[in-house]
């Protein structure tokens, strides 16, 4: 450490000063679940095997602690963790969106009335107007406003404001970030423990039968029915009465109170719906079969009084003899199956195979599991709840009510299961077997995590056990159906011996009721006996002897008894099992014995001193055994003298099983063999020894531990996980201490390595075992983390002299072994020469205390007649002819980085791609031996030996080389090479706190440059050192490894100007030149802070890249230096604010990349604007980012020898297209990094910074704040109800992006967004295939989950998320007064306060809290007051958003802010008065705002608005300043216009619901503003912009013409270019209803006087957008003809600016226009119109109106008449609304008055048939439409339907006001013909309707079958009423007398001549078309076209002969009326006709 100035070496110290030693080894104790351990029993030499056992599992938990570790590896947990209460400590802020959710409901209750529109000026004379403003209240006025203060005066009072109160952690308020980033969180392991399944507490409630006469006993077990296993232990109990259990004092000695227990834990490891609960009833042995015995129990019934009840007690008393006699033995009676189906309900079990299995290990689960995952998976492993085991599931209570009688032949467990598969089948045995009725109840519950009083199957008690006693609950021990892999961590031996079946069928009579003694013996003698036998219910805990069940004269009985043994810890070759059997004898006989013996069988423990477990089936011996018979087994007993008779010669006749449940046995041959070798070693063994069925001599004892060894990893994969602490342990042990075998040195070393890396790699391997989100396999992280120790000596081993003094040096073994190893051979010759040659040795100071501790270690000898030992290497006492250093003792760490070394081939790959696990070891020994060294020599330069950092430096190499070897092979080894680079980090991480730092950090720059020269794809690269980095940085002491890593005469005296040297005057101009640099990445900075400097080039390059999937990258580089800051920032060590500025002083640089990576920042603005449709560089192949970097350029972006120039420099040389976008989240994290530096920093010194500054980047950094500002908008409470808005902007990738792009937000991603929404989706079922995709998948989950947070929880997210907003924008307001002071000297200040201004203006359209809201008119004004004659000059834009933005704060409810907003108002009039003594320009802008406030806003309140304009006169009265000037007269009148605008939109609220009536207004009001053309143009757009919303796009796009038609119109006042439109005029292609904007007369207005015209939209470019815009919007609405209008005059404009790239976006449009028009041609929707007619006094001045209304395509009438009848229902009652149903004229006399009355009508397009010509296209028959037609059908009599000879018909054509479409959806109708058809006219259209209707069908392209039939059937079909042929037998059937109807008959004739051609057209086409099955209609259809013709062929050829004369004049009254000029309203004709 260099020196620091003092008050940098203060702050060193406050950063925790690096501890000497970083990492504490701590130990912790074991947690254990029972009150004692589990031990062996006292007393007892315990094999070394059984000692390495228990010692392992009781020793307590070694742990390498970071001793202060309280920054980064725990800040994310801190955030959740200590900061729980931290949202109290929070201000609340108001935000006024929120202030308005109160009093909303109030308004919206009263019923509405519709108010009249009357009184169209509606502007009263203005002294009204004045008066009602004054007759208001004045809000409170600002005090000091009109005082005189200097500017910098108010500047100070307000940064004095702004300072107070502020939010000292700006992370504390910031959303941690996404895990999956995290990388450097390294999940703690879990603790090894005992494997516990799911737990379930079953109690026995009642167990009784009908009658109660004898002691009855239960045992209950688990089974699996489709795996045919018994799954857990027997749990033994009973209810007897104390009756009953009287009857048995005789045979119970004693009963202890764990024998009581009425309530069992069972445990389930793997759930499933075929678990069975089974519980057996035995009773005391009586006489008879099991049916006599059961038959009372079946027949009687306690409450039948009388003889029953004699029976009862004549049956207890029996019961009572049998009991005392025979008490001791028992027979089976009934059984009960319950299923726990229910109870492990099965909605689980689908899930059961991913989440229960890895409880267990199965990780089934890409590996990639987030943390918040794997952490639940632990958890899951103890609680039932999370798998839905018993979830929904309290506690149920069964019921059994009958008992299945047992069945004598049908004992054994192989009956039970088919018994059970039965009954799973059809739920009932009833048929075969017999039942008993009785009563069981068990109530069965999942267990909770602490159940007091329990016992463990060893009967040891379970914490917390209390002292007064209850019922004890027993564990009952799980049987698992599959392997479970759990290293054992507890001592458990126990044996279980299950009796199956004996076979006495062909021996003597007597043998019938067999009996079975079971004993455990540890001799021959009787008393040999072992108390182990786990006792049964109310009796001893322990027994010596057990009787199996008797079934009643049985020969050859099955058993299914389970004798549950607690093994002792130390067997010998005496420990037998003795099987004794007798037979019973029921009945009393006199003098003779209840049992007569009838043979003996055994079964020795041990063979070849391993246990036996199996099936075995044993002879039995008729008589007494001989003596050492135990030494055999019962199969191969030597012949003895005299011979043993054994029942049926010998043969096997007795069937048993014996399982073991053993952490002591480890039942596998290569385990068995591995440690007995082992233990050979170690203790003192006389040779050959046994291992199975070898022996080894001591000679070969080197080659078969060699073997063995070799072997270990053959062995089965559950044992080797249960055994494997005590394996791992071992071969630690081999590979340190040498050995001496035979009185040869031998060295297992590498051996024992090679076995523990392909350990590690079955670990890895298998897929039953789980890994964490590092890919580390979770049972070796927990062996590392809590088990490892360095491996000690044996304990005091036998020495002798001899063998020690020629040890040489253990390395040298090692060596000879691996010269051929694949380490670059020069490395291996230096490390040879180096550490292998004492004499070359580095230093060796240390030498003469090693020597004389070595001599003062126990040098005694103890010689012993054995040469084979381990060689501690404490005893290597030097004697004068040793070598000439003494060779130390083996280091754990050091063997380790050699074996690494010098591995090679498999298991070389093997280490390095399981690299974390050796490196942790290494870590962890490095640990301990630094913890167990001479504190003394501590310097951390010394304390590992060189050849060990040679070692250490190789290892890291070649990691990294194959890391990059790994990363240029195909995606597949990616995921590899990601968990080695993760891997190296944390061991470099690690090493930091261990080793010399500075060689860490060579090892580092290593890592970088070498992983730069080998990859070529420069994603891959950043990404891998990004994640690299990121856990070097999260190191606790990163600080200090950072800040102070400064050589004095490199740096300035401080590393920043510090504090101290900036305060004191005499600052030199030294520094000044190095301010500009603090702020870039300078190879000086680079040099100093050496981590951070390579986070920030990685960062920088990240930005700069290019190529698919960049975004990701670039998220993990921001990710990375955010969650940086964010520990820093909730750092207890760094919570002084000196602190901080050193802090933010070190991330200075990060300004610079974040200012130069500006265009990539997603536009937050832009997103909200436009729905975040597009990004801000507009056009879609932008954010592909094509143009690939130049090689060259590439290489210095990443870095690549660590000297890049300055980014700046880069920059300029790129071109600009380059850019590619970062998403939302990402710019998100990226703007809190640069506020947190803004808001730490030294502020002088970012005033220093920005006086330096040229004005481009000043520009820069107004952008970012602008950016800032949206970026931290306050989205509110409503907005964290639904999905959050954060995880929906999650850009899925690139491609998701350009999709988005190209699909504004439809398509996939809408999708998914709907999908996730829709409530109950599954979600995403398809994509777990795809692991990407996992981070998504708990996004949505998270974003899903919000709807189920507590109201608690989201207001607490609302406070916090207000906090961030109102600090945010504090922080950026204090910039901005930075900059303003900064640059006030300057004189680039004008285009500077234009960027302010936009931020300022920006920060005010965003949802602000009050508390911002008071700082920024502050500002404000200050602003006002400085700069005040450049504001009004200059600024003119800002100027009018400006008085927009706080127009709309003088409407806010909260009175502070309005108070505030009306300060600021009054100041803006007053000053711009002051500048040109006329505030023409902020009038005219403060009206705009005004018009277009009100258009908008939906929540704005004209109460308060009026109040504020009253507040505004009411300081201009009191301004004693101006009152000498007519400024006070102005503000009465400005204000006075302001009042009657805000009376028209007081009028336009009222109709807020009734759209139409609500667009009339708005069109009124901007009528009204025809002088005023901005205004006009702001409603225009304000209309526009409802009509979008109610997706009337045609509507909005019309409005928009008709604005730039206006604009237009003004533009050729203004200038004369040919390429303009010339004014309204050229718009009418687009509609004949612009001509509405041509000017109304050129001395109204002109438009350069000041003031009007002015608004953005007067420019030409202003006109290109509004046309653009409309042109959009016709695209939407599907008027895809117009959009080439509306291109047609863009297109000139745009040619004559030279502007191709828009003219190519033009073109472009224009194509898909026109492939629109081509591809949907007939698919197009247009409109639908109706005839709205409104009668009744209600409607005021819609009474008697009507209106062509026009709907969206295909409304039906009944939709609009609901919508209609249900709006006006709400306004004036249901009652009082009728639809009138039909379309007749109405007369009004007879309405009711008090009703209102709407008829509704559906009409069609009319057009002559001269417009028939032009009208040729669809579209061009629903553009542009003036009239409407709608028929009515009435008969003279008023019906509306006749016959046909009486049906006329009105056909009324409505011509409207405007054409249709226009700015409003109704326009009114101005004029009304009627026309009336006669009957044979209307018979007339009827035919040439269907004439047509055939044509069209036969003419389609192409031919649509059924189209045509349903058209011919119709036509031609026998039966249709009403039709053709009956059409013809009434008007055609004969000559008309009338010679006025001759035409019309003639006509008509005609028709029907056409009409059956087409027919028969139509008959021919379609045999063409139809199918074979079709033929027979076919068939139908011609005959009937044959008849329909030869009826009508008569009527046809009939001609009229008059009118076939020559010549005939006709009158021209008699003209045929069916044309066009006949259609006069006239009633004359129907008189005639009739």
């Amino acid at each position: 450490m260099t020196q620091l100035n003092s008050l940098d070496a203060e702050l060193a110290q406050e950063l925790g000063d690096f501890t000497e030693d970083d990492l504490d080894v701590v130990f912790t104790p074991k947690e254990c679940r029972t009150l004692q351990p589990s031990l062996p029993e006292e007393g007892v030499e315990l094999d070394p095997h059984v000692r390495d056992c228990v010692q392992t599992y009781i020793r307590e938990w070694l742990i390498v602690n970071q001793k202060n570790q309280g920054s980064s590896e725990i800040c994310g947990f801190k955030k959740t963790g200590s900061r729980r209460d931290f949202h109290k400590t929070l201000q609340k802020q108001t935000f006024e969106s929120e202030s308005l959710e109160g009093h909303e409901p109030s308004t919206q209750a009263r019923p509405r009335h519709l108010n009249v529109l009357c009184d169209v000026s509606g502007k009263g004379p203005l002294t009204a107007c004045g008066f009602d403003l004054r007759s208001l209240q004045p809000d409170q006025q600002l005090e000091n406003l009109l005082q005189q203060v200097s500017a910098e005066d108010f500047e100070k009072q307000n940064e004095e404001a702004r300072r107070t109160n502020r939010q000292a952690e700006l992370f504390a308020l910031y959303p941690s970030v996404d895990e999956e980033d995290a990388v450097e969180i390294r999940p703690v392991p879990e603790c090894p423990k005992e494997h516990l399944g799911n737990r379930i507490l079953v109690k026995v409630l009642t167990l009784k039968f009908e009658i109660e006469i004898e002691p009855l006993f239960a045992s209950i077990a688990l089974y699996d029915v489709k795996e045919r296993k018994k799954i857990s232990e027997n749990f033994h109990c009973d209810l007897n009465s104390d009756q009953f259990k009287g009857f048995l004092r005789a045979h119970t000695p004693s009963v202890a109170p764990s024998s009581q227990a009425r309530s069992a834990v069972f445990s389930v490891t793997y759930p499933s719906s075929d678990i069975y609960l089974v519980v057996k009833i035995e009773k005391v042995l009586q006489q008879g079969e099991i049916g006599d015995c059961a038959e009372p129990y079946m027949v009687i019934k306690e409450g039948d009084g009388g003889k029953s009840k004699e029976k009862i007690e004549k049956l207890k008393l029996q019961a009572e003899s049998f009991c005392q006699r025979l008490g001791k033995y028992r027979m089976p009676f009934a059984w009960a199956p319950i299923s726990l189906t229910s109870f492990f309900n099965v909605s689980t079990l689908d899930r059961e195979v991913t989440d229960v299995e890895s409880m267990v290990g199965r990780s089934s689960v890409g590996e990639r599991r987030t943390l918040s995952q794997s952490r639940r998976l632990s958890e899951r492993a103890l609680s039932l709840e999370e798998n839905g085991v018993g979830s929904n599931y309290k506690t149920t209570t069964m019921t059994v009510n009958s008992f299945f009688k047992q069945e004598g032949d049908r004992l054994s467990d192989e009956d039970l299961f088919k018994f059970l598969a039965d009954y799973k089948r059809s739920s009932s045995l009833q048929r075969r077997v017999k039942s008993i009725p009785g009563l069981l109840r068990l109530e069965i519950s999942s267990a909770p995590e602490i159940i007091s009083c329990s016992l463990t199957p060893e009967m040891l008690p379970v914490k917390p056990f209390p002292e007064n006693r209850t019922r004890p609950h027993k564990e009952i021990l799980e049987f698992p159906i599959r392997e479970v892999y759990v290293p054992h961590t507890v001592y458990r031996n126990l044996l279980y011996v299950y009796p199956q079946r004996l076979n006495f069928a062909n021996k003597l009579a007597s043998a019938r009721n067999i009996t079975i003694k079971i004993q455990f013996m540890c001799g021959e003698d009787a008393s040999d006996a072992m108390p182990v036998i786990f006792g049964k219910s109310s009796g001893p805990e322990f027994l010596q002897e057990i009787y199996t069940a008797i079934t009643y004269h049985n020969k050859s009985p099955d058993f299914y008894e389970e004798v549950k043994i607690k093994l002792p810890a130390k067997l010998t070759v005496n420990h037998h099992l003795l099987f004794t059997f007798y037979h019973i004898s029921c009945q009393q006989k006199q003098g003779a014995s209840v049992e007569s013996l009838l043979g003996y069988s055994w079964l020795p423990i041990l063979l070849n001193e391993r246990l036996q477990t199996g099936s075995y089936c044993l002879p039995v011996a008729l008589e007494k055994l001989p003596p050492n018979y135990s030494m055999h087994s019962a199969e191969k007993v030597p012949l003895q003298n005299p011979p043993i008779k054994w029942a049926e010669g010998h043969k096997g006749v007795f069937n048993i099983e014996v399982q073991a449940v053993s952490s002591v046995h480890t039942q596998d041959n290569h385990l068995e063999k591995f440690f007995t070798l082992c233990h050979s070693l170690e203790s003192q063994v006389t040779f050959p020894i046994r291992v199975l069925d070898q022996k080894i001599s001591e000679t070969s004892l080197e080659h078969e531990l060699k073997l063995s060894l070799i072997c270990l990893n053959s062995s089965r994969l559950e044992p080797l996980v249960l055994f494997l602490h005590l394996v791992l342990d071992k071969l630690f042990q081999l590979s340190v201490q040498p050995m001496v075998i035979a009185g040869q040195t031998a060295n297992f070393s590498q051996f024992a390595f090679e076995s523990v890396v392909s350990i590690a790699n079955s670990l890895h391997n298998s897929k039953d075992l789980a890994k964490d989100q590092h890919g580390r396999n979770c049972l070796l992280a927990s062996y590392v983390h809590y088990v490892f120790r360095l491996p000690e000596p044996p304990r005091d081993p036998p020495k002798t002299g001899g063998a020690t003094a020629a040890l040489p040096d253990p390395r040298y073994h090692t060596y000879g072994r691996t010269s051929a190893a694949a380490v670059s051979s020069k490395l291996l010759q230096a490390r040879v020469m180096s550490s292998s040659n004492p004499d070359l040795a580095g230093t060796h100071s240390a030498a003469d205390e090693e020597v004389k501790s070595i001599m003062s270690s126990k040098g005694v000898d103890r010689t012993c007649n054995r040469m084979s030992y381990y060689c501690s290497g404490n005893n290597d006492v030097p004697s004068s002819t040793a070598a000439p250093r003494p060779a130390s003792k083996k280091h754990f760490h050091e063997e380790l980085a050699l074996q690494m070394v010098v591995s090679t081939g498999m298991v070389r790959e093997t280490v390095f791609k399981y690299a974390w696990f050796f490196f942790e070891l290494l870590v962890k020994s490095m640990a301990q031996y630094v913890h167990n060294m001479d504190k003394r020599d501590n310097f951390r330069r010394t304390r590992f030996s060189d050849r060990f950092k040679d070692d250490i430096t190789t290892i890291v190499n070649v990691v990294t080389s194959e890391t990059a070897a790994l990363l240029v092979k195909p995606q597949k080894e990616n995921e590899q090479a990601e968990k080695m680079n993760i891997s190296l980090a944390f061991f470099l991480y690690d090493l930091l706190s261990l080793m010399d730092r500075g060689f860490v950090f060579n090892l580092i720059k290593h890592y970088c440059n070498q992983l730069s020269a080998k990859l070529t794809n420069l994603l891959t690269l950043i990404s891998m050192r990004l994640e690299f980095l990121r856990i070097l940085c999260s190191h606790e002491h990163y600080l200090n490894l950072n800040l102070f890593f400064m050589n004095a005469d490199t740096a300035p005296a401080s590393p920043c100007p510090s504090i101290s040297s900036q305060n004191s005057s005499s600052c030199s101009s030294f520094q000044d030149q190095k301010v500009a640099s603090m702020f870039d990445l300078t190879p000086e900075y680079r040099q100093q802070h050496f981590l951070t400097g390579l986070l920030f080039t990685e960062l920088a390059a990240a930005l700069d890249a290019e190529g698919e999937g960049i975004s990701k990258v670039q998220r993990k580089a921001v990710s990375a230096i955010h969650s940086l800051l964010s520990s820093h920032d909730l750092d207890p060590r760094c919570v002084k604010p000196e602190v901080k500025v050193k802090i933010a002083a070190l991330y200075l640089p990060l300004v610079g990349i974040i200012l130069d990576a500006l265009p990539q920042l997603y536009d937050f603005t832009a997103a909200d604007a436009r729905s975040g449709k597009n990004r801000a560089n507009g056009s879609d192949e932008d954010q592909e980012g094509t143009s690939a970097i130049n090689q060259n350029v590439a290489l210095a972006i990443a870095g690549n020898n660590f000297n890049l120039k300055t980014s700046e420099t880069m920059l300029s040389s790129l071109p600009y297209k380059q850019y590619n976008m970062l998403n939302a989240d990402t710019t998100r994290n990226l703007m809190i990094c640069f506020l947190w530096i803004m808001k730490n920093a030294d502020q002088s010194l970012i005033r220093k910074w920005i006086a330096d500054l040229p004005s481009m980047q000043l520009n820069r950094i107004l952008d970012l704040l602008f950016i800032c500002v949206s970026c931290f908008e306050y989205k509110g409470k409503q907005s964290s109800d639904k999905v959050s808005t954060q995880v929906l902007q999650k850009s899925r990738d690139v491609k998701a992006r350009l999709e988005e792009a190209l699909l504004r937000g439809e398509g996939a991603r809408g999708e998914m967004m709907r999908r996730c929404r829709a409530p109950g989706n599954d979600r995403f079922p398809g994509l777990s295939e795809n692991l990407r995709w996992r981070k998504e998948q708990t996004h949505w989950r998270q974003a899903n989950e919000k709807q189920d947070k507590t109201k608690a929880e989201l207001d607490q997210e609302a406070l916090i998320s207000g906090n961030l907003a109102t600090e945010a924008n504090l922080i950026i307001l204090d910039m901005q007064e930075n900059i303003i002071q900064a640059s006030s000297a300057l004189d680039c200040k004008d285009s500077l306060l234009g960027g302010v201004l936009r931020v300022l203006v920006n920060s005010l359209s965003c949802d602000q809290s009050t508390t911002y809201l008071t700082h920024c008119f502050a500002t404000l004004r200050a602003l006002i007051a400085k700069f005040g004659d450049l504001l009004f000059e200059e600024e003119v834009e800002q100027c009018a958003d400006l008085c927009q933005r706080v127009l709309h704060h003088c409407s806010s409810s909260v009175d502070s802010t309005r108070s505030q907003a009306c300060a600021t108002l009054y100041l803006l009039m007053r000053f711009s008065f002051g500048a040109t003594s006329n505030f023409a320009r902020v009038k005219m802008q403060v009206t705009m705002s005004l018009a277009s406030l009100v258009g908008k806003a939906p929540d704005f309140n004209e109460e308060y608005l009026r109040r504020s304009l009253r507040t505004i006169l009411a300081y201009a009265e009191e301004d004693t300043a101006m009152q000498a000037t007519p400024f006070p007269t102005q503000v009465e009148e400005l204000l006075c216009n302001l009042n009657s605008i805000l009376y028209d939109t007081v009028k336009m609220r009222e109709f807020q619901e009734d759209p139409e009536m609500l667009m009339d207004l708005m069109y009124r009001i901007a009528k009204s503003y025809q002088t005023s053309p901005d205004l006009r143009l702001t409603w225009l757009q304000n209309m526009a912009e409802k009509h979008t919303k109610k997706k009337c796009y045609t509507e909005a796009a019309m409005c928009l013409v008709h604005a730039a038609a206006l604009v237009a119109e003004y533009l050729s006042m203004l200038e004369d270019h040919s390429y303009l439109p010339v004014g309204s005029v050229s718009f009418q292609n687009i509609s004949s209803n612009v001509l509405e904007e041509s000017a109304v007369s050129d001395d109204t207005l002109s438009p350069d006087e000041d003031g009007v015209c002015s608004g953005r939209y007067f420019t030409e470019s202003g006109l290109v957008g509004l046309l653009e815009h409309a042109a959009e919007l016709f695209s939407t609405g599907g008027l895809y003809e117009t959009v080439n209008e509306v291109y047609k005059l863009v297109i000139p404009i745009l040619e004559a600016h030279r502007d191709f790239r828009k003219l190519t976006s033009t073109h472009d449009k224009l194509q898909k226009a026109f492939d629109s028009i081509i591809s949907k041609g007939h698919k197009r929707m247009f409109g639908t119109y109706f005839r709205v007619g409104f009668y009744g006094s209600k409607f005021g001045d819609l009474d008697e109106q009507e209106f062509v209304y026009k709907e969206p395509a295909i409304t039906k009438l009944p939709e609009i008449s609901h919508r209609l009848e249900g709006f006006y229902g709400q306004c004036f009652g249901e009652e009082f609304v009728e639809v009138i149903k039909d379309s007749a004229p109405v007369d009004k006399t007879k309405l009711d008055p008090n009703k209102a009355y709407i008829q509704i009508t559906f009409v069609e397009p009319y057009f002559d048939e001269y417009e028939m010509k032009d009208r040729v296209t669809y579209f061009e028959k629903n553009f542009n439409l003036r009239r409407f037609m709608y028929t009515t059908p009435f008969t003279l009599e008023g019906r509306p339907r006749g016959e046909l000879h009486e049906q006329y018909r009105r056909n009324t054509v409505l011509t409207t006001m405007h054409a249709f479409p226009y700015v409003k959806t109704r326009i009114s109708v101005i004029q009304k013909e009627e026309f009336v058809l006669t009957p044979i006219e209307v018979a007339i259209e009827d035919m040439k309707k269907k004439t047509l209707q055939l044509a069209v069908a036969i003419n389609q392209e192409p031919p649509d079958a059924k189209m045509l039939q349903m058209v011919l059937q119709g036509s031609v079909g026998a039966t249709v009423n009403q039709g053709p042929l009956e059409v013809a037998q009434v008007f055609l059937a004969e000559i008309p007398a009338d010679p006025k109807l001759y035409r019309h008959h003639n006509k008509l004739r005609l028709c029907f001549k056409e009409f059956i051609m087409r027919c028969g057209e139509a008959v021919e086409k379609n045999k063409r078309l139809i199918t074979a099955d079709q033929r027979e209609y076919q068939q139908e259809l011609k005959k009937n076209y044959y008849k329909l013709r030869e009826n009508l062929r008569p009527m046809i050829e009939r001609k009229i002969p008059e009118l076939y004369k020559p010549i005939f004049r006709v009158e021209s009254q008699k003209r045929d009326s069916f044309h066009r000029s006949s259609f006069r309203k006239c009633e004359t004709q129907l008189s005639q006709g009739s």
